[in-house]
């Protein structure tokens, strides 16, 4: 692939988006054409992967600009890897929001095709500021969908999503302004190693990892997440899933390996952090007792793992940190959509009001227990290799305390989709239950909302299916991921070939 066109990554869903605000094509067009830049997404993203297989790495200066004025676009394997995995979310998702008909809604179409772009742009940029920019266009388009379809209290789970997202924001921008302030630049490649020697940017890098735990929710500023992802649309929530925290974790990845030049200064407070954010995630999931809270508490408990590999800072760690992001991605997102496909059906996510359903629809049953599996770290699915691999990379940099932690929250992980299976897929159906016309609709009787017998249909539970048929394929080849994330790894270890091409050479 030619360098030049990685902006594309960008420009193609804009443009996408900007036509069908503005022209409103007929329904059907626009379901396909929200899925059309996804799907050119991820063969020009499985194109790159080859490229930066080996660990080349391209670079493209915006315009042509000078370094310093022009935007610059920046694709190793650790980034191919990444718009790989999300251009897959986005199709998936958007194919699942029209399977539901959430793509009915005014602008709902060109709303994903915009926070896909800025996706895109926030993991190709080399520039610091353009990455607050790129994370802004990406959390813009949110604000809409979070508010747009979901629970009653979507709208209130809104107002707390915005208020954070802009003091993050704040605090983002903050820091960058002491960036710029103490070294005159936001080039990554001229920041690279600079916080390492300098205690003035390194603490002015320190308010931007800040800002970035905070949109990773990272305990202890998780709440926000627990309080807004339940109450957005399940095609919202799978989206959200697969990539708003995950640029964040990505941006930690490659700022603390270039910036800091992985100081191990610091390593120890991300180690404890990180630590606290798995146990303290999946004991939230404890309490909870509908699919959707239990898996967004789930979301946190791994969001601690993730992190862990940067912690930790060696090429094993940083190895089993890069596996277990793409493994997460995808498994989470099959997650949301499996058990989205019952509550669009049924009408309900809780446990005591829902039963039986694995026994009436055993192919949904087995997509949700495969990725629950994988959840919970079990083999053949790609869980079991990234939890191992993190557990072996901990346990090589003698952090015993965390490798045990891992060990426990994976238990209690396994516990809670038990506990949904038990409730939702392998319970008795409830006593109100009956089969009326099988449109998935409810009844209310006596005041209280019953659930029909109705079947999820072939087309909504098409996408979970092939998230689910992803992480077996993972698992059972986790070498080829492996020897990618390796790579990927490799390249945050030695940075020089990413400062070679970001600097022209």
């Amino acid at each position: 692939m030619n360098p030049a066109l990685l902006p594309l990554f960008v420009g193609v869903p804009l443009a996408v988006a900007g036509l069908m605000a503005v022209f409103t094509p007929p329904m059907w067009v626009r379901s396909t054409l929200m899925m059309v830049p996804s799907g050119l997404g991820l063969a020009a993203a499985s194109l790159l992967l080859w490229q930066t297989r080996d660990g080349q790495v391209l670079a493209h200066n915006v315009g042509l600009w000078q370094d310093g004025i022009s935007i610059p676009f920046v694709a190793d394997t650790f980034t191919a890897l990444m718009l790989w995995t999300t251009s897959l979310l986005v199709l998936v998702s958007a194919a699942f929001a029209a399977a539901v008909h959430d793509d009915q809604r005014p602008f709902f179409p060109s709303l994903v095709l915009v926070l896909y772009a800025g996706v895109s742009g926030a993991l190709l940029t080399g520039d610091l500021f353009n990455l607050f920019v790129f994370i802004e266009v990406m959390l813009l388009p949110s604000y809409g969908l979070l508010a747009m379809i979901g629970a009653l209290g979507r709208l209130r789970a809104g107002r707390i999503y915005v208020t954070v997202n802009l003091l993050t924001s704040t605090i983002f921008l903050a820091g960058v302004a002491l960036v710029y302030g103490a070294t005159g630049t936001v080039h990554l490649g001229e920041l690279a190693g600079q916080a390492a020697e300098s205690p003035v940017v390194a603490a002015g890098m320190g308010v931007v990892i800040l800002a970035l735990s905070i949109k990773a929710a990272v305990v202890p500023v998780h709440g926000w997440l627990a309080r807004t992802y339940p109450r957005a649309s399940p095609a919202v929530t799978a989206l959200f899933s697969g990539l708003h925290t995950k640029v964040a974790i990505y941006a930690i990845y490659r700022l603390y390996a270039l910036v800091f030049d992985g100081d191990s200064t610091y390593l120890w407070i991300g180690v404890l952090v990180f630590s606290a954010t798995m146990l303290i995630g999946v004991m939230g999931a404890v309490g909870e007792d509908t699919t959707r809270s239990i898996l967004v508490f789930h979301m946190i408990s791994q969001i601690g793992y993730i992190l862990l590999g940067v912690a930790l800072f060696t090429e094993i760690g940083l190895m089993a940190g890069i596996f277990y992001l793409i493994h997460h991605m995808i498994v989470k997102a099959s997650l949301f959509l499996s058990t989205g496909a019952i509550e669009h059906t049924h009408g309900t996510g809780a446990l005591d009001r829902l039963g039986g359903i694995a026994r009436r629809q055993p192919v949904l049953g087995l997509v949700f227990m495969g990725a629950a599996l994988s959840l919970a770290g079990l083999p053949p699915f790609s869980g079991f290799v990234a939890k191992l691999t993190l557990v072996i990379g901990a346990v090589d940099a003698q952090q015993w305390a965390a490798a045990a932690i891992m060990i426990v929250v994976s238990l209690i992980t396994l516990m809670s989709m038990l506990k949904i299976w038990g409730g939702v897929f392998w319970g008795k159906d409830p006593a109100h239950e009956a089969d009326h016309d099988g449109s998935g609709t409810t009844s209310a009787e006596g005041g209280t909302t019953t659930v029909t017998a109705a079947r999820v249909r072939p087309m909504v539970l098409m996408p979970g299916l092939i998230l689910t048929a992803t992480t077996l394929c993972i698992g059972l080849g986790a070498q080829v991921l492996l020897t990618l994330s390796a790579e990927a790894a490799q390249g945050l270890l030695d940075t020089s070939g990413y400062l070679e091409a970001v600097l022209g050479g």
